[in-house]
């Protein structure tokens, strides 16, 4: 039988270097660093978003909920959930400096 010990070893560097990217493994919904710092400088350059929802969601409800309860704005909300989802669909966004977004 080979000897795959070292493969076995690349394999858990490899999985430590996915761990360490994917933020806390406590929480998965916990928004990624880079997304928290766009959201956080005072002049972002937003731009609208325009999906028809179902209903059914009652999404805008839910938002503002969240945001009565958290104090998070509306966009805001709305950003870290999409981004958080892409993300982990393996859709990360092609970020430039978060000096460079905002300007």
């Amino acid at each position: 039988m080979p000897d795959l010990s070292h493969h076995v070893r690349q394999l858990h560097d490899l999985a430590d270097l996915l761990e360490a990217q994917s933020g806390d493994p406590e929480d998965p919904y916990a928004p990624h660093p880079d997304t928290q710092e766009i959201i956080s400088i005072r002049h972002t350059i937003r731009g609208q978003l325009n999906y028809a929802v179902p209903d059914a969601l009652q999404l805008q409800r839910r938002i503002r909920r969240c945001n009565a309860d958290s104090g998070i704005p509306h966009g805001d909300i709305v950003a870290l959930a999409l981004d958080t989802f892409l993300r982990a669909k393996g859709y990360p966004p092609n970020l430039t400096t978060p000096q460079a977004e905002s300007s």
